[in-house]
């Protein structure tokens, strides 16, 4: 069916921070993340690398139904519908758990995942049915709880119908659907919720191989496993372990755009990935992707940088819009195959190549583009790291590297181990017919040895840098420490001197208050001394009614005294002003 490749990756840990900043800048209107750097998607080299799932086949755009009563009796057995009612239309993954044996079987607080992994292989128990029921059964959990994973314990009824022909099942191109079904989900994650539907593990690995800042790490034993999945290894160690997504998120912000790798499957050779040798005709396309009810765009033409092109500029904007996704509920049964006839034809044809621009000498305009049409979102001007987090994110990649540089160094004491046994027993004599044999394993022994030399000095040159940078930093750090404390003592100086000048206009103020007192209270008396001699002076200005009579005689004066006339003679006659007047007319 296509998944024999998968289902041989080992497990490991999810990186949820990592995931979840990773997730935050997924941009629906181009279907790319959104990096400091440019846009990156995911691709069908991708898919057919890492997981080995095949990309080329048949779309999944069947049937799909109002109710799935039937069909979960039918292929899946009676007991998925015991005292549910009609309409069904999707299932509990506790009981697909329950129904191979699995109910219950969380991991301990104290068990490896290595030890999970083997008591979980003897508690898988699908006896007393039949090998294609078991095979239904196990592939809808396989469907359920990581291809097609949702955020909820519930699986949509829709996979179950694809497992009615099991020969057609291994003609579909489930890469395809995989990689459209995340898309489809990546949207409705949020920052509140620490889940994100879909194959989040390819998420993650795909991540590292392009920039590898995570906790995963290639392990050397594995440098030949097929898929490229089954190559990583995530640390558990708690001081990688330990961290938050808003320190993932900074050091996202702040990776160095010279360590992302835009090419990571080169050296890989088509012949040791099967998935890669039949998809990759369709590496170089413009493709829509299939899912049942949705239909997801992959956008190659943001991100030929994989294939080793130059990137020509392009209005984001202008990208054609052909994708959607229903989620709503139907009233009766939909064949997506009719409804999506000409995209399923489309997808039949190859889709639509991607052309390469020979004459470009390089990204610049693209990449200019890029930051001006994303500026306010990346906010590339305002990318300040606080000296907190810029600690934390220089003890974070060190601890990474001595996680790492201590696992080296143990293979490589194995390796030194191995070594010296394979050359004394080729010493002490061993048979000619087996020299050869064990000259070639001495060989790749020394091989591997070397590698393992070669990488272990490579992080410790890399420590040693980081260490130097995290030196450097903190010298900076301390140096602007002793600045800031300089700074606060003369704050605290001007402060004081403040605090004197707010002391002493207190004083002014106070002072004059007591003055302002002063000046009122001395006011107040004078007008007090003031009202009470008013009514001495109005007595002896009337005296009598005589005097208010008298007023306008001048011969007499207040008090009933007469006044001597006053002689006119010195003084000239007042002129008539009135016949002056009458005479001028």
């Amino acid at each position: 069916m296509g998944f024999g490749h998968l289902l041989s990756v080992r497990p490991f840990h999810l990186d949820v921070p990592y995931l979840e900043a990773l997730r935050e800048r997924w941009e629906e209107d181009c279907k790319a993340f959104i990096m400091p750097w440019d846009h990156v998607i995911p691709t069908l080299e991708d898919v057919a690398y890492l997981t080995g799932l095949p990309i080329q086949g048949e779309p999944v755009a069947g049937l799909e139904r109002r109710d799935y009563y039937d069909d979960i009796v039918e292929l899946l057995g009676p007991e998925f519908v015991v005292g549910r009612r009609r309409l069904i239309r999707s299932i509990l993954l506790g009981s697909l758990s329950e129904a191979m044996g699995l109910r219950g079987g969380r991991r301990g607080p104290l068990e490896t995942l290595e030890e999970f992994y083997t008591r979980v292989r003897g508690l898988l128990d699908l006896e007393g049915r039949s090998e294609e029921r078991c095979v239904q059964i196990f592939t809808s959990y396989f469907f359920g709880r990581l291809l097609f994973a949702t955020q909820s314990s519930q699986m949509n009824c829709k996979f179950v119908l694809l497992l009615r022909d099991l020969a057609q099942a291994g003609r579909y191109a489930w890469g395809a659907v995989m990689l459209g079904h995340l898309f489809s989900l990546l949207p409705s994650s949020s920052r509140s919720s620490q889940s994100t539907g879909g194959f989040t593990p390819f998420l993650q690995i795909w991540g590292y191989t392009r920039f590898p800042m995570g906790r995963g790490i290639v392990a050397e034993e594995r440098q030949t496993m097929v898929p490229l999945m089954g190559r990583w290894e995530v640390a558990p160690d708690p001081r990688v372990t330990d961290r938050r997504a808003e320190d993932v998120r900074v050091a996202l912000d702040h990776y160095p755009h010279e360590q992302v790798v835009s090419t990571p499957y080169r050296g890989e050779a088509d012949t040791s990935h099967p998935a890669v040798a039949a998809g990759r005709p369709l590496f170089d396309r413009h493709l829509l992707l299939l899912c049942l009810r949705t239909c997801e765009v992959l956008y190659f033409e943001l991100v030929v940088r994989t294939l080793g092109w130059h990137q020509p500029a392009i209005e984001v904007p202008s990208l054609r819009r052909e994708g959607h996704s229903r989620w709503r509920f139907f009233a009766e049964d939909r064949d997506w195959g009719a409804d999506h006839g000409s995209t399923v034809a489309y997808w039949r044809e190859g889709g639509e190549q991607v052309l390469q621009q020979r004459d470009l000498q390089d990204s610049v305009a693209y990449l200019e583009g890029y930051r001006a049409h994303y500026a306010r979102r990346l906010r590339l001007d305002r990318r300040v790291m606080p000296e907190s987090q810029a600690i934390r994110l220089l003890e974070g990649r060190l601890a990474e590297q001595e996680v790492e540089l201590a696992r080296l160094r143990t293979e490589v004491r194995t390796l030194k181990e191995d070594l010296a046994r394979v050359r004394a027993s080729r010493d002490l004599g061993a048979s000619s017919s087996a020299q050869p044999a064990r000259g070639d394993l001495a060989d790749r022994l020394q091989d591997a040895l070397d590698r393992a030399q070669a990488r272990v000095q490579e992080l410790v040159e890399q420590a040693r840098e980081v260490g130097t940078e995290r030196w450097t930093m903190m010298t900076a750090i301390e140096e602007l420490r002793d600045d800031r404390a300089t700074m606060r003592g003369r704050l605290l100086e001007a402060r004081e001197r403040e605090r004197e000048a707010e002391t002493a206009r207190a004083r002014i103020a106070a002072d004059y208050e007591i003055l302002k007192d002063r000046v009122l209270k001395k006011r107040r008396e004078q007008q007090r001394q003031a009202q009470q001699a008013t009514p001495a002076r109005t007595g002896s200005a009337f005296a009598s009614l005589d005097d208010i009579v008298s007023l306008g005689d001048p011969s007499v004066v207040r008090g009933g005294v007469q006044r001597p006339e006053a002689s006119t003679a010195s003084r000239p006659p007042l002129p008539d002003r009135r016949r002056e007047r009458e005479e001028e007319e």
